[in-house]
């Protein structure tokens, strides 16, 4: 029997309890061990599954017709989207036409694979999803351009694993639909920039008023930093934010070798220039058209609703140049003569004489701060714009340009009326009164032709708003609407012939089929072509020689200055053969603007809009011959009875108005004009009386 010692039993308990004790270690590593093994094959098995169900998803069908973002959509006559109804620009472009440094500024930032992967990059998913398991969320996305497309186009913004797998299986289908570039194209066109953007258009006229071919390699950089946080990087909001960002994309940019170091320096230096226009212009570039437009649509029967949620395309007849030219000398023209403040304003009214359409609307400088419209509710004195009437009359009644007028002092009644800084030609032919605009001969003209006369012409040419019955409106002392005097200044372009203005030119449904489309023009021959071609040759003069030099184009045109009492309003309104511009300057409240006249700022205005206006046109001349000659005609102070000026040479003027002869305010401030409920007739006096007038007409 063997014997076994104290010591060697205590040797073997602790060899047996070591081995039991290796046994443990070794299970626990292998289970780990096995369990990483497993979880891993299940990964790998996941993704080669999921790399096996990518490569055999099917294409979307009719993906590049896809359109996203059913929403009603104001466009330009020019194609040029103007306003949409979810607050944003969308500006779609062709990759063709998209700069190859602002693709490989996206790309770098945002993808740089894009050309060598399926839509979908596995790697990088899983090293996000390693990324999210350790911060117990979705904190990286990893997501490709294809992916953050179809994202996009079909999914919503949620963070959660199902949204990721499922825009992973659309990506596939996208890759498989379209070619890259067409997949970029897309992606570049409907990316959110920030600040209202949609796209990489629509950010370069946001941030910098520019299009795409125009950017600097800086501002291209800027705008492919913005998708990973457009409102964190917007420079509006942050503009060293948005600087830092900018420059590492163009570290990323050199790494990348898409640029060179010293171009790459260069462009971190480069200073940003974010646009002047108010924003408000970005996300609504003709903002008081557009309220325009909403109430022709409501006139020809759309609801409000379907109007901003039925998807529809409605095409309007402005000219996006022309347009952009009003929004931009309104602001940068009374910004040159220090009218700065809230309270000074600008309006500027564009149309068509030959078929109405409106080329050019602005109802104010800032509709942000005032939606209040110049164009179609103020209604102002228009100084000496009004003379064309009392000329117009004149030659309907026999006169021809080449008559000659005494500009000599004069007195009618208690009135006595005096021109601009006392200054007085004598005899001179009716072109040159008009020309130099002489306030005494418009009142000689208008006591020889008569008041209702005046109020008939202004009437069949389209002035609706009540006129009183008296002889100073010889000066423009009644109040007009912009609207109005611009339409009838159309008169005289189209050769006698009346057309009535309109916004739009067709409304689609989402489907495309046409639901409206704008009927031909109304035109209404209102006075004779002669008649036209005799105004247009002595305004044409107004340009030329006289008090309109200002608004000088550098092609045939013709036109009138205006300036009212203590300089308060300013206006200029002229035409080409195509195109008539009106401008109104004043200040909302009715307060002086410290000698501003018609021959200065808003002739400035006219000619800024209406050299961009008129470029489809050419140089194109009226088709009137001219009327004007150095042969004198007949002398009116023969025909008025100027040696007794205080009796009224027309009697009948004075003592039977018609009804629609009323009284009106010369003044309406913005907070009225909606609130009055109408004007009260005038009073028939049995001898008219002369309040004292203005020197309107102080036109330069």
């Amino acid at each position: 029997m063997a014997r076994y010692t104290k010591k060697g039993y205590d040797d073997f308990k602790t060899r047996v309890s070591n081995s039991f004790k290796d046994d443990n270690e070794d299970t626990l590593f292998d289970t780990l061990k096995r369990l990483l093994i497993i979880g891993a094959a299940i990964v790998l098995g996941g993704l080669v599954s999921l790399k096996v169900y990518l490569m055999i998803v099917p294409p979307i069908a009719n993906l590049s017709d896809f359109r996203p973002n059913m929403v009603t959509t104001f466009y330009s006559s020019d194609g040029e989207v103007i306003k949409t109804f979810n607050a944003c620009t969308f500006s779609k472009v062709s990759i063709k036409d998209v700069p190859k440094q602002l693709q490989q500024a996206i790309i770098a930032t945002e993808d740089k694979n894009f050309y060598s992967h399926n839509g979908y990059d596995l790697f990088g998913l899983t090293r996000s999803m390693i990324e999210n398991v350790l911060a117990g969320r979705v904190v990286q996305g990893g997501s490709t351009i294809t992916q953050q497309l179809s994202r996009m186009l079909f999914l919503s913004n949620e963070q959660t694993y199902s949204r990721k797998l499922k825009e992973i299986i659309i990506a596939a289908k996208i890759e498989k639909s379209l070619d890259k570039d067409k997949i970029l194209e897309m992606y570049l066109n409907n990316v959110y920039l920030g600040s209202g953007a949609y796209g990489v258009q629509g950010a370069a006229e946001t941030y910098f008023n520019k299009k795409l071919n125009q950017l600097t390699l800086g501002e291209m950089a800027l705008i492919a930093g913005l998708p990973q946080a457009p409102s964190v990087y917007s420079p509006f909001n942050n503009l060293n934010l948005a600087v830092k960002r900018r420059n590492k994309v163009l570290e990323r940019m050199y790494k990348m070798h898409y640029i060179d170091k010293a171009t790459m320096k260069q462009a971190q230096k480069e200073e940003v220039r974010l646009t002047k226009m108010p924003r408000y212009y970005t996300l609504n570039k003709a903002p008081y058209f557009c309220d325009y437009v909403m109430r022709e649509l409501a006139r020809l029967g759309f609801t409000e609703q379907e109007i901003t949620s039925g998807g529809y395309k409605i095409i309007t007849t402005i000219d996006y140049n022309a347009q952009k030219a009003a929004n931009e000398a309104i602001i940068n023209d009374l910004n040159a003569w220090g009218m700065r403040g809230t309270n000074n304003q600008a309006a500027v009214f564009c149309f068509s004489p030959v078929d109405g359409r409106i080329l050019a609307y602005a109802g104010g400088k800032n509709y942000a701060e005032s939606q209040y419209d110049r164009v179609t509710q103020a209604i102002r004195p228009p100084g000496s714009a009004f003379k064309p009437f009392i000329y117009t009359a004149a030659i309907q009644k026999g006169l021809t340009p080449n008559d000659m007028i005494d500009d000599t002092p004069y007195k009618l009644g208690s009135w006595a009326p005096h021109n601009y800084g006392n200054k007085y030609r004598g005899r001179i032919p009716l072109y040159k009164a008009l020309m130099v605009s002489s306030n005494v001969c418009a009142v000689r003209l208008i006591e020889y032709v008569g008041v209702r006369a005046v109020i008939q012409v202004a009437r069949i040419m389209g002035i609706n708003t009540p006129l009183q019955f008296d002889y100073t409106i010889a000066l423009g002392s009644n109040g007009v609407k912009l609207f109005e005097l611009t339409r009838a200044y159309g008169i005289y372009a189209s050769g006698g012939y009346k057309v009535e203005p309109y916004a739009i030119e067709r409304v689609e449904s989402s489907r495309g089929k046409i639901l409206y489309s704008a009927p031909k023009a109304r035109i209404e021959k209102v006075i004779d072509s002669d008649v036209a071609a005799q105004m247009t040759s002595m305004l044409k003069m107004v340009i030329k020689h006289g008090t309109g030099m200002a608004a000088n184009i550098g092609k045939p045109c013709a036109g009138k200055t205006g300036t009212t009492d203590d300089y308060k309003d300013a206006w200029f309104v002229g035409y080409t053969p195509s195109v008539v511009t009106g401008v109104w300057v004043g200040n909302d409240d009715n307060t002086k603007m410290g000698g501003l006249t018609g021959g200065t700022v808003p002739a400035i205005i006219w000619r800024d809009v209406m050299r961009k206006a008129t470029e489809p046109y050419g140089n194109e001349d009226f088709g009137y011959p001219d009327m004007l000659n150095a042969k004198a005609g007949k002398n009116i102070s023969q025909l008025t009875n100027s040696s007794n000026p205080s009796r009224y040479h027309d009697d009948s003027d004075v003592t039977a108005p018609t009804e629609d002869v009323v009284q009106v305010n010369s003044y309406t401030p913005p907070q009225q004009a909606e609130q009055q409920g109408g004007y009260q007739t005038a009073p028939v006096p049995q001898q008219m009386s002369h309040p004292p007038i203005p020197t309107a007409g102080q036109d330069f």
